[in-house]
């Protein structure tokens, strides 16, 4: 009694969930969702080459530095960079000193030695990247009630990863006259900027990149607003995965061993089994 109760309820859950499937299917073929503005003017980013693309990629050091540079001196000032940290930049070429002085130009929290209380103090090499704000509150209330992101796994947590950041930072835009005759309701509203690589096309975020030479680069590169978005995606990829060079390193070799293994297998088992009939 008990199995063939089983059998039947089985069988309910089933014809329900072919049936829910079926009329699902059924509605999206008679009745097809109303186009949206999303769907239609959202892009997909733009192609974009970095030396570290690639299953032989390798980190560019010095579009890493100046990656950073344009994160010191324009990101940071709304976005935390809270899993790296200052002595981590030697793997972008920076010496010992160098790491120490970066370190001293942020303000990270303390405490008074003395009394206990909560203070800033210069960075050291040890420390992360601090925060730009106190709280979600006060991120909020200087950014349009966005709480901007931290970007230290932004190219891992977005498709496409650095080709999303770059277009992202170039794709700034009026909106087309095409759009707003189509929807009129999607019109960019206050605060709010139109991008199209952005998922509702609308960011929180003004644009931060805006001329050209915004950032001196020390090299000497030319500081167009495309060099500064593709120098700091490079720069946020090695931020996501710092050990894509070792991983790189040591994954052909493995590969490679796993494939004179298998070959190795192969033979033994044919050397083994040669005489015996199947």
């Amino acid at each position: 009694m008990i199995r063939i109760l089983s059998i039947l309820v089985g069988l309910f859950f089933t014809v329900a969930l072919a049936w829910s499937f079926g009329n699902g299917a059924y509605q999206a073929i008679t009745e097809p969702a109303a186009p949206t503005a999303e769907h239609e003017f959202h892009k997909h980013p733009k192609e974009l080459e970095l030396a570290s693309n690639g299953a032989f990629g390798k980190f560019d050091k010095a579009q890493l530095q100046r990656g950073f540079q344009v994160y010191k001196e324009v990101c940071s000032a709304c976005h935390s960079l809270r899993l790296v940290a200052f002595r981590d930049l030697k793997q972008l070429g920076y010496n010992d000193d160098e790491v120490k002085a970066i370190a001293a130009g942020f303000q990270v929290p303390g405490l008074d030695p003395a009394t206990g209380e909560a203070n800033t103090r210069p960075g050291l090499a040890t420390d992360y990247f601090p925060k730009p704000f106190a709280n979600d509150i006060a991120a909020r209330a200087a950014n349009n009630n966005a709480v901007p992101p931290d970007l230290s796994l932004m190219t891992k947590a977005r498709h496409d990863g650095a080709a999303y950041v770059y277009s992202l930072l170039t794709g700034y835009q009026n909106q087309p006259a095409e759009l707003l005759k189509k929807f009129p309701d999607s019109k960019t509203g206050p605060g709010l900027h139109y991008n199209p690589y952005f998922a509702n096309l609308n960011l929180a975020m003004a644009p931060p990149l805006t001329a050209e030479g915004q950032v001196t680069f020390g090299d000497g590169t030319k500081s167009t607003v495309s060099q500064m978005a593709k120098d700091v995606s490079a720069f946020l990829v090695w931020t996501a995965e710092p050990k894509l060079e070792k991983r790189h390193q040591t994954g052909w070799p493995v590969l490679l061993f796993l494939l004179f293994a298998t070959v190795l297998g192969n033979l033994a088992y044919r050397n083994v089994w040669r005489n015996e009939k199947h």
